[in-house]
C-alpha cells in the first residue's frame, strides 16, 4: 500500500489525462496571482490579500458576463471579454489603493491593510452570491454559469485545463524582461534593497508605491477572470481557497524572479494535486494538502531568516573593520 501510495504521488499526476491538465491548469493560474506578489516583493512589501483580490475578479467578471450577455446582446463576445477582464482587474487594483492610501496617509504598514482589506471583502461577496446573485440554475452557492460563447475552450478534456489559461506564462516571461531589461524594473530592484538610497536617487517612491500595489491587485483579479472564464464558468463561494497563500509561496520560492515562477508554480501545483490524488486513492485524509502548505512555508520562511543573519552577521562585521580601520 505504501508503496502504491508513493507512486500515485511521485508519478501518479503524469499518468493521468485529467490530473495532469489539472496540475497543468492550477499551475497557471498560480502563475498570474504569484505574479502579482513578485512585484510586491521585489520593492520590499508583501500583498497578503491576495484570495480576497482573486475572489473579487473572479465576481466581477462572472457579474458582467452573465449580466451583460442580456443588457449588451450587441456586443460581440471579444469585447464583453475585454470588458470583464478590464473590471475584474480594475476592482482588486482599488482594493490595493485603499492599502497604499493608508500607507500613505496614515503610515499603515501595507503587509497588514492588505490582509484586512481582503478579509472585508470576502464575507461581502459571500453574501452577494448568496442573496441576489446567485444563480436559479444550481444547487451551489455561486453565480449563474456564463454564455457558451463567452468561455475558453478546453484543451485537454476531461481536465479543466483551457486555452486561456496558456497566458500567465507569457505574463511571467515578459514580467522577467521589464525586471531585468528595463529601467523601470531596476528601478523596483533598487527601491526593494534600500528604499533610502532609492529616495537619495529621487526616484518617485509614491508613484513606485501605488503602481506596485495597483499592479499587483490587477493580476489577481486576472486569476479570477482566468478561472471563470475557463475553469468553473461560475464564480462559487470558496474558489479562491488557498490560491493566494500558494501564489505567494509561489513568488518566495522563485525569489521574486518572474522566469522561475514557472518551474515554482509546476512544482506547487503538482505537490497538491499528488497529495489530492493520494488522499482519493489511498484512503488518507484530505489535509495532507494543508499539512504541505504548511511545511513548504516553514521551510521558505527559515531560508529567509537565514539570509537575513546572514546579512546581520556580514553587515556587523563591515561596521567592525570600519571601526577598527577609523581607530588605527
Amino acid at each position: 500500500m505504501i508503496a502504491n501510495a508513493l507512486f500515485d504521488f511521485f508519478a501518479g499526476s503524469f499518468t493521468s489525462t485529467y490530473y495532469f491538465g489539472t496540475l497543468l491548469n492550477t499551475a497557471f493560474l498560480l502563475m498570474a496571482s504569484s505574479l502579482g506578489d513578485t512585484f510586491m516583493l521585489t520593492t520590499g512589501e508583501f500583498n497578503l490579500g491576495g484570495e480576497g483580490q482573486i475572489y473579487a475578479g473572479g465576481f466581477t467578471a462572472a457579474i458582467i458576463l452573465t449580466v451583460g450577455t442580456d443588457a449588451l446582446p450587441f456586443l460581440p463576445p471579444p469585447l464583453l471579454l475585454l470588458l470583464a477582464l478590464a473590471s475584474a482587474m480594475a476592482v482588486p487594483a482599488c482594493m490595493m489603493l485603499v492599502s497604499a492610501l493608508l500607507k500613505h496617509l496614515k503610515n499603515a504598514h501595507i503587509l497588514l491593510t492588505t490582509f484586512l482589506v481582503s478579509s472585508a471583502a470576502i464575507p461581502f461577496i459571500d453574501a452577494l452570491i448568496a442573496g441576489k446573485f446567485r444563480g436559479g440554475a444550481n444547487n451551489l452557492l455561486a453565480t449563474s454559469f456564463i454564455a457558451q460563447a463567452v468561455r475558453s475552450p478546453k484543451i485537454m478534456s476531461p481536465s479543466p485545463l483551457s486555452l486561456i489559461a496558456l497566458v500567465p506564462p507569457l505574463l511571467c516571461m515578459c514580467a522577467w524582461f521589464v525586471m531585468y531589461r528595463t529601467a523601470l524594473g531596476r528601478t523596483l530592484q533598487i527601491t526593494g534593497i534600500s528604499q533610502e538610497f532609492a529616495a537619495y536617487c529621487g526616484f518617485p517612491q509614491k508613484k513606485i508605491m501605488y503602481g506596485t500595489l495597483a499592479l499587483s491587485g490587477a493580476l489577481h483579479g486576472c486569476t479570477g477572470f482566468i478561472a471563470v472564464v475557463g475553469t468553473y464558468y461560475t464564480c462559487h463561494t470558496g474558489f479562491y481557497s488557498g490560491m493566494g497563500w500558494n501564489a505567494l509561496s509561489c513568488a518566495l520560492i522563485a525569489n521574486a524572479n518572474p522566469a522561475l515562477l514557472v518551474p515554482s508554480s509546476i512544482f506547487i501545483s503538482w505537490l497538491f494535486t499528488s497529495a489530492s490524488r493520494v488522499a482519493l486513492n489511498n484512503n488518507f485524509g484530505f489535509d495532507m494538502g494543508a499539512l504541505i502548505q504548511g511545511l513548504i512555508i516553514f521551510c521558505i520562511a527559515l531560508r529567509h531568516i537565514k539570509r537575513d543573519a546572514k546579512r546581520t552577521h556580514d553587515s556587523a562585521q563591515g561596521s567592525a573593520v570600519q571601526g577598527k580601520c577609523a581607530h588605527d
